[in-house]
């Protein structure tokens, strides 16, 4: 049976023990946090999102809304929650055994967790890609690309060969690969495997795409060819990406979240702005420690 998480009493319990931070720190915190009026398609706003395994808080808090259209950076030393996060934004979180949030997270104004609210239907609009490339191995790289309209038995009206063209051309693939579809998608290198589960993706026409340091495999060239397919892909999909290396997160998003571990060993939000004030003039000292490299 999955565990409960704390209820609220008990967290606000812990919350507020010596041990916890003071209601100065959580407000000085909070002045950090930038406020972002968004209306485009794939606005996420997060409410008070908090992330458990069992009873231990992996994620204490988050309120921030991630602009539709456009790229958010996540960083953070290892361990302080990001990928947790992220994962609670398309309920990816609650397959886990014992794993459970609390709080709201809105996709265009309508709450995820919502009780008659399909999961799989959430996991459809906002897509994931993994850290290593996971093509299904027993299929081609045109199947790979069908897979996600097959298995949710969509029905968009098109041609099958148009949809697949069209997001092996959107994840800047379809000339490397258009004479070799029946190929394995295994036999592609790494690189391009990972924009052949992009193009999977893709293919269902997410609202938001969550990439949880999709390049951290990949060489160099293979890495840059994924940042440029990213900032194409901006305008049209909301990207959300959890990534260790600095200078993508500065290159490729336009607002970063940078998370740390608190004292309570929970993820905490410590700084959200745009990409520019993050990395030339942070408001938090840890933030600024942080990206100029003195930890982490």
């Amino acid at each position: 049976m999955t565990q409960q998480a704390p209820t609220q009493t008990q967290r606000d319990s812990r919350d507020h023990s010596g041990a916890g931070p003071s209601l100065q720190a959580t407000q000085e915190q909070r002045s950090h946090i930038a406020k972002v009026e968004s209306t485009d398609p794939g606005t996420i706003t997060i409410e008070n999102l908090e992330a458990y395994y069992g009873n231990f808080r992996a994620v204490a808090p988050v309120t921030f809304t991630i602009p539709g259209r456009k790229v958010t950076a996540v960083i953070g030393p290892s361990g302080c929650g990001k990928s947790t996060f992220i994962r609670c934004l398309n309920r990816m979180h609650e397959t886990v055994r014992g794993a459970s949030s609390r709080g709201h997270v809105l996709l265009d104004g309508e709450d995820i967790n919502g009780p008659k609210v399909d999961p799989v239907l959430i996991r459809r609009k906002i897509g994931m890609v993994f850290q290593k490339p996971n093509p299904f191995p027993t299929m081609s790289i045109y199947d790979n690309v069908a897979s996600g309209l097959k298995l949710n038995g969509i029905k968009s009206g098109r041609p099958m060969n148009e949809i697949v063209e069209q997001a092996l051309r959107q994840a800047a693939l379809w000339d490397e690969v258009k004479d070799k579809l029946k190929q394995a998608g295994t036999a592609l290198s790494g690189g391009q495997q990972q924009r052949l589960c992009i193009a999977r993706a893709l293919a269902v026409e997410p609202e938001v795409l969550l990439m949880d340091e999709p390049c951290s495999a990949l060489d160099p060239i293979a890495t840059l060819a994924i940042e440029d397919l990213i900032r194409q892909l901006a305008p049209d999909v909301t990207i959300v990406i959890v990534t260790h290396n600095m200078q993508q997160a500065s290159r490729v998003s336009d607002m970063t979240a940078f998370f740390m571990m608190n004292e309570q060993r929970s993820g905490e939000l410590v700084e959200y702005a745009t990409t520019e004030t993050i990395f030339t003039n942070p408001a938090d000292k840890r933030t600024e420690d942080y990206v100029t490299g003195r930890f982490g």
